[in-house]
């Protein structure tokens, strides 16, 4: 009979639905670290935790007895994935319990910054009675920006919306359809947006994109008075700048659930007038907690009495045999949408995936999966896997759409993305060489062969004598090495369009890119950055 250990607090409803099963023994050990941690779960088949526990790679040395652990709630932070997946541990959590309460949070920290529901209480406490100095103002008729609109994002505005507020949004993977929908206007990006808005609120993973999202020069960028609400993620906003953008009276709010270094005690912003602050209660429901306790235990009850893996994020459901197979093409198809969602930033609508020779005889659907799981790696707010990423595309209304030939052309197994949004359709396609070599052979109209991986520069320019050597001239002059150059032409004749891409051996600057940018052959240039050829996502099985 499996046994479970329960490593946090776990609800009820939870641990009831565990021992119902009937063929799981659990037995609830809370508070542990370090060695007595370590023992612990090497007399368990499974754990569940929460965020209290650390299971780190110390914390699993040596130990073949553990199958799975679920972390109930999103973030999985404190479980060492790598560790876990080395030594054949599924790691799973429960994203969806949770949506509501924090979504919930949001809507009342922004209601009692509003309305100075905290500090008006305390001028009671205090024994006054201060009506004119609280002040508020109404939520209705003002305009609300949410930057991150997935699941906790949508059911924000959703209630938002039911509160008569305008809404602004920034989602690099929201579809224009399903942006409509929800009565959402897009932006570009979400420093275009900070001028047209009242209130801000944030529902983003904390990632070098969006860490200091909001600082001291996005702070004066906003509306005079603009209150900013954070229940997603410390470091999303600089601290000292929302208490600068406080004293100077730019900033007319701020409510924050979740700070950079937890549990936090000490911030500029603590006492400050008009600071609203909690203690990271955004899932901190008996409804969320129950939600999550019960999604968690129906995943271990399934692991262990039927083998089915789900909402991994760490493990592909497939079998070994199977994996090794798709391996070299889930590297490709995942490359593939990690340099799509570096080259083009608009919000797709839909993804077409061309599947030419052998390749279009296997699996397609895993391979689609796995370059939905590139193009959104970056930008959600949840890990990303060939489980979840087709579901996760849905919930933002991209349509991802399969096409195959088994017809032999120039490779014998080929691969072609298309990612279109309302402005343009970005395209590229790889294939492979040999087993383990996944390669770049077309970048919009333009063929040319290059290596999938590391720090790469992809420019589009006029095929005139010298622009090659200036872009070269540049990095030189920057110290950034090139190991590789590639060029590609739209046709066989001189002087029309053609493609780059260069290999660098370190992340150029951004004034580099800049000096690139303003030569006049060239059109476009992004940096890409890719893992090393031999590094594959945990859940390809390595």
């Amino acid at each position: 009979m499996p046994r479970v250990i329960v490593l946090d607090n776990l609800s009820q409803d939870g641990l009831n639905l565990l021992e119902s099963a009937g063929n799981i023994e659990t037995e609830v050990r809370t508070g542990l670290k370090g060695e007595e941690l370590r023992k612990a779960l090497l007399e368990f088949d499974g754990a569940v935790c929460r965020s209290g526990v650390k299971i780190t790679a110390e914390a699993l040395e040596g130990n073949t007895r553990l199958k799975a652990i679920v972390r109930a709630g999103v973030g999985t932070d404190n479980i060492d994935k790598k560790a876990a997946t080395r030594q054949g541990i599924v790691v799973m959590n429960t994203p969806g319990g949770n949506t509501i309460s924090t979504a919930e949070q949001t809507i009342a920290l922004m209601l009692a910054l509003s309305r100075n529901v905290a500090p008006a209480y305390q001028s009671l406490v205090e024994g006054r009675w201060d009506r004119k100095k609280y002040m508020g103002a109404q939520l209705a008729g003002k305009t609300l920006g949410i930057v991150g609109l997935g699941r906790i994002g949508q059911a924000v505005a959703v209630r938002a919306k039911a509160l008569e507020m305008k809404l602004l949004g920034y989602d690099p993977y929201l579809s224009s359809h399903r942006a409509k929908e929800l009565g959402i206007e897009t932006y570009s990006s979400a420093r275009e947006m900070l001028p047209h808005v009242d209130y801000l609120t944030v529902h983003t993973p904390l990632n070098d994109e969006t860490r200091n999202l909001i600082d001291h020069k996005e702070v004066k960028m906003l509306r005079k008075g603009a209150r900013l609400i954070n229940c997603a993620r410390g470091g999303i906003y600089n601290e000292k700048a929302l208490a600068e953008g406080l004293g100077s009276g730019q900033l007319g709010g701020v409510a924050l659930d979740v700070y950079s270094c937890e549990p936090c005690t000490d911030s500029p912003l603590f006492g400050m007038p008009g600071v609203l602050c909690t203690p990271h209660l955004g899932a901190s429901t008996e409804e969320a907690q129950t939600n999550v306790a019960v999604e968690a235990a129906g995943l271990l009850i399934d692991f262990f009495t039927t083998g089915a893996i789900k909402q991994s994020v760490n493990m592909s459901p497939l079998d070994p045999k199977t994996l090794a197979s798709l391996r070299g093409y889930l590297n490709v198809a995942y490359r593939l949408g990690l340099l799509l969602a570096q080259v083009d930033h608009c919000p797709p609508n839909s993804c077409r995936l061309h599947y030419q020779g052998e390749v279009a005889k296997k699996d397609t659907g895993l391979l689609s999966a796995a370059f939905a799981a590139g193009l959104l790696e970056n930008a959600l707010d949840t890990e990303v896997n060939i489980v979840n990423a087709g579901m996760l595309l849905a919930e933002r209304g991209i349509e991802l759409v399969e096409e195959r030939s088994s017809d032999i052309r120039d490779f014998s197994s080929l691969i072609t993305a298309e990612v279109a949004s309302d402005k343009r359709t970005s395209i590229a396609a790889g294939t492979l060489f040999g087993s383990n070599m996944p390669r770049l052979v077309q970048k919009g109209n333009f063929r040319l062969e290059s290596s999938l991986d590391g720090v790469l520069l992809l420019f589009e320019h006029h095929d005139t004598p010298g622009v090659i050597g200036r872009v070269g001239s540049i990095f030189g002059a920057h110290h950034i090495n090139i190991a590789q150059m590639t060029v590609g032409r739209g046709s066989s004749e001189p002087g029309g369009g053609a493609v780059g891409v260069l290999a660098l051996d370190s992340q150029p600057p951004a004034e580099a890119l800049a000096e690139v940018l303003a030569l006049d052959e060239i059109k476009r240039a992004h940096v890409v950055n890719l893992p090393p050829t031999d590094e594959l996502p945990a859940w390809t099985g390595k």
